[in-house]
């Protein structure tokens, strides 16, 4: 399987595509404005318990406070049963006033806070460090014996020189070579000291340890050697990834290119037409049948229809077939848009329950190139499959898009910084293939006022980049979705 990375960088935003034969597989965006929180660690202070709930709210020094429940809260070293432990109650634990060191581990979602954790975990490549646990846990995936044997014996020897620090041995360290798992873990260990003094040096609220930005996290947690291209639009991102990886991945040094073509890089694999399709609530099936997908707050549904596939020799061998297909597609959606939570599949109906496995079996394995963790439970008398993907960050719709105000909230639009960045990259892209004096950008009065207020600087930053002025016109019946880049 041909698998690529491509890197498009901005001065406002950073996206991340992976690509799977030439098939958008995964995007993952970050923007200046809004970086994800998870990993981060933090001095929070302690603001409100509740008893009731077994939790607490904390103060991180954001907005919006972040919630931690007694269940992330180390209360026992080394405990290899958990569940056989009583955990003592809330207020045993924490007290209205009191600092407590904290890692998020999932994002603020809509209006909910951060999630938090007392369990600390510093990711490396081939590592997780636990500074409060002595266990050495061994990724499932990883499942020859004597792999995981010879790689538990490693950091066994390593665990008595660092003060009995516990460990999580990743995915992608299987057949790694001894020199590179201890490095890991050395480098590891420097991180922890340095964080231990930002510690002792804080006051809560603060923060004092950040993760690493998007490109470097997904080259340390994603990405497997058997990568065939990494491709960066930047000169910038690509010369500090290429430092990245020399001194942790040096095997990925040869993969890293720099792209020079004319074309935007996403326009040249056609992934603006992917990402536009993946915010649709339709998905067109290649037999003729369709997904629908339906992303509330609490549960994502999807729906499988026929469609206008009608191929086979009998209506139960139809169905199967684009039950068959829509698993597989359906896999795919989920990792695009990135949805997670509770999942409820309504497939068509089927009588035969050998078919019933089959579908089940071809699900389960078209997920299980999803690094997102799922569960899946069998499918009920009706069709419908219950399952769950693990979230840590708003999906796709929920970071390019916002309530729609005209039909009161029960569809969304484009919101008017994800509008001005589509033509920020239209003006490059107008830039490279015509010859004009000056832009003319007809918008909605949003867009405009935001272009000229917060994206400013950004804006001063393109028009350098393309040695050419731009104006703005307000059309007052354009929608917030409508724009118009007019050369002059």
């Amino acid at each position: 399987m041909k698998e690529e990375i491509l890197i498009n960088n901005s001065p406002q935003e950073c996206r991340a595509a992976i690509v799977e034969n030439g098939m958008l597989q995964e995007l993952f965006i970050e923007r200046s404005s809004a970086r994800g929180l998870v990993g981060n660690i933090y001095r929070g202070k302690v603001m409100r318990v509740l008893p009731g709930m077994q939790a607490a709210f904390i103060d991180i020094g954001r907005e919006r406070s972040a919630f931690l429940h007694a269940e992330e809260i180390a209360t026992i070293n080394d405990a290899e049963d958990i569940e056989n432990i009583s955990r003592p109650d809330i207020n045993e634990l924490l007290h209205v006033g009191q600092a407590i060191t904290v890692q998020v581990i999932k994002d603020e979602l809509g209006t909910k806070g951060a999630r938090l954790t007392t369990n600390l975990t510093i990711p490396s490549r081939y590592l997780v460090l636990m500074p409060d646990n002595s266990h050495i846990g061994i990724s499932q995936r990883i499942e020859d014996e004597k792999e995981r044997q010879r790689l538990k014996d490693i950091l066994i020897e390593e665990q008595k020189k660092a003060n009995g620090f516990g460990y999580i041995v990743r995915t992608v360290a299987e057949g790694v070579d001894e020199e590179s798992i201890l490095r890991d873990a050395t480098f590891l260990e420097k991180i922890w000291q340095a964080i231990q003094q930002n510690i002792r040096a804080c006051k809560a609220p603060c923060l004092v340890h950040e993760d690493l930005d998007l490109v470097l996290r997904l080259i340390r947690d994603s990405v497997p050697f058997g990568i065939e291209k990494i491709l960066i639009d930047s000169a910038s991102v690509h010369q500090r990834l290429l430092g990245f990886v020399e001194e942790f991945i040096p095997q990925l040094k040869s993969h890293i290119e720099l792209y020079k073509g004319q074309r935007p890089l996403f326009d040249v694999y056609n992934l603006e037409e992917d990402i536009e399709r993946a915010l649709s609530r339709k998905v067109q099936l290649k037999s003729g049948g369709y997904l629908v997908i339906e992303q509330t707050e609490a549960m994502v549904t999807i729906d499988v229809n026929t469609g206008s596939f009608v191929g086979y020799r009998n209506l139960e061998d139809t169905i199967f077939k684009t039950n068959l297909e829509a698993a597989t597609a359906l896999s795919r959606q989920l990792r695009l848009r990135n949805l997670g939570g509770m999942v409820i599949i309504d497939f068509i109906d089927m009588k035969e329950e050998e078919h019933k496995r089959q579908v089940l079996r071809a699900l389960e394995k078209a997920l299980e190139r999803d690094h997102a963790k799922t569960h899946i439970s069998e499918v009920s008398s009706l069709g419908l499959v219950q399952m769950t993907r693990k979230r840590n960050s708003e999906s796709l719709e929920h970071i390019l898009c916002e309530a729609c105000p005209t039909c009161d909230s029960k569809g969304s639009v484009k919101t008017s910084q994800t509008i001005c960045y589509e033509i920020f990259r239209e003006l490059y892209r107008s830039s490279k293939a015509y010859e004009a004096q000056q832009y003319l950008v007809l918008a909605n009065q949003e867009v405009v006022d935001r272009m000229l207020d917060e994206e400013a600087s950004y804006l001063a930053e393109v028009e350098a980049m393309i040695d050419k002025p731009v104006r703005f016109q307000v059309e007052r019946m354009y929608t917030q979705e409508q724009y118009d880049v007019v050369l002059m």
